[in-house]
Parts: structure tokens; C-alpha cells; sequence
């Protein structure tokens, strides 16, 4: 399952930052995000976690995270 967040994940400081978080979490099998876009779009591959959780592991690292419909 694929999801999809705007973020406040804004450069290659802030990705290094989130990246022990979502690497740590074994249910995500991919992430990135692209800073190029406007809304810093995240997009997560997990086959375990919903959108709540993917949040929490991104508030964790001190950024926020908000599920794009």
C-alpha cells in the first residue's frame, strides 16, 4: 500500500533527519520525498501501517506529516 503526505520535510538536512525513523521501521519497505514539489510530498510503502502511524513516525523525528487524499 502506497501513502501519500504534504510535510514540512524541506531539504537534505531534514530528509537525514527523518531517516533513521523510517528506516528503523521494518513495515516500510520505501519512502521517499520530493522536495521539489511544493507540498514536499512523502510517499511511504508499507504493507502494515495506515496513515496515523506513518504521521507519528514523522512527528517522532520532529516534522509534521499530513495524509494527502
Amino acid at each position: 500500500m502506497k501513502h501519500e503526505f504534504k510535510t514540512n520535510i524541506n531539504c537534505g538536512g531534514c530528509v537525514a533527519a527523518v531517516t533513521p525513523h523510517l528506516n528503523g521501521e521494518k513495515a516500510i519497505t520505501n519512502w521517499k520525498v520530493d522536495t521539489q514539489n511544493p507540498q514536499k510530498v512523502l510517499t511511504v510503502e508499507t504493507d502494515d501501517l495506515n496513515a496515523d502511524q506513518v504521521c507519528a513516525l514523522v512527528q517522532k523525528a520532529g516534522f509534521k506529516a499530513e495524509a494527502l487524499s
